[in-house]
């Protein structure tokens, strides 16, 4: 009986640690520090604990969210995928986990351009949520509307995206400013794609003072995106100038945040040199 009970210790012990050690790495993720969040998830997956537990399939989930923030989004994607099934497996289907797995992995696939995909995913997860119970629901939900916004807008339809983000905006706030952040932005981008850059300009200077009323912590997400949404307008606007220093920010800003390689930082570059060129 003893050699019962201190196997017992040591495997609460080992779980313990394991708690603290994704606690750690998600605490590493917020502060945008995705580098050292990633190692760190990545070393809570690695280990074996018994009986298994679910920390594994969600630090794997951490490290590739903090993959595709340091802009390797195929990498990431690739991660998803094999966890798509992993999750069904141990949470369920439509558990909140699981939606959370697959709206995050539809956000990545906006940052490679799979718009299409993006939409189709973003929907699903929104009707499960819709479906749902549990106080996790409301934000998996707003978070897949978001993303089936971006798409609407990547694929043109900006209409669309204009009229579900105005009905976002209009409907109960699932407990957060972020979401409203990112609602606005995203009907801010909406604007700019119908060339209603005057109205695109107001949006994102509201966006801009709801933003710093945010903590740190909800800000970093969006680092860049204001001052890219404003750069757009300016540059429609035919305020040159104004638009080049908007869009070096987010540029700025979005090297510091995600780096080189990620789908905000090629944006930002892409404006700049859109500006220079006018």
């Amino acid at each position: 009986m003893k050699l019962f009970r201190s196997r017992d210790r040591v495997a609460a012990g080992q779980r313990q640690k394991t708690t603290a050690s994704l606690v750690q790495a998600t605490a590493l993720y917020q502060a945008a520090r995705f580098v050292e969040a990633e190692v760190e998830a990545r070393a809570v997956a690695s280990r074996r604990s018994w009986p298994p537990r679910r920390d594994a399939p969600l630090a794997r989930a951490l490290a590739a969210a903090a993959t595709s923030a340091q802009g390797r989004h195929i990498e990431a994607l690739t991660e998803y995928d094999a966890l798509l099934l992993v999750f069904r497996g141990v949470f369920g289907t439509e558990h909140p986990q699981t939606l959370t797995l697959r709206s995050n992995r539809a956000q990545t696939l906006t940052a490679l351009s799979r718009y299409a995909e993006c939409e189709k995913e973003c929907a699903a997860v929104a009707r499960a949520a819709a479906r749902g119970k549990g106080p996790e629901m409301p934000y998996i939900a707003a978070a897949a509307q978001n993303g089936l916004i971006y798409s609407l807008n990547g694929q043109g339809r900006h209409q669309e995206a204009e009229i579900l983000a105005r009905e976002a905006l209009g409907a109960p706030p699932p407990g957060t400013g972020r979401f409203e952040l990112v609602l606005r932005l995203g009907l801010a981008r909406s604007l700019n794609g119908q060339g209603r850059h005057e109205e695109a300009l107001t949006e994102a200077e509201r966006t801009a003072a709801l933003r710093s009323s945010l903590s740190r912590e909800l800000q970093l997400p969006e680092a860049g995106a204001v001052e890219l949404a404003m750069g757009s307008a300016l540059l429609g606007l035919g305020r040159g100038p104004e638009a080049r220093a908007c869009a070096s920010t987010a540029h700025d800003a979005c090297l510091t945040t995600f780096g080189p390689d990620h789908h905000r930082t090629a944006e930002a570059l892409a404006l700049i040199e859109r500006i220079d060129g006018a």
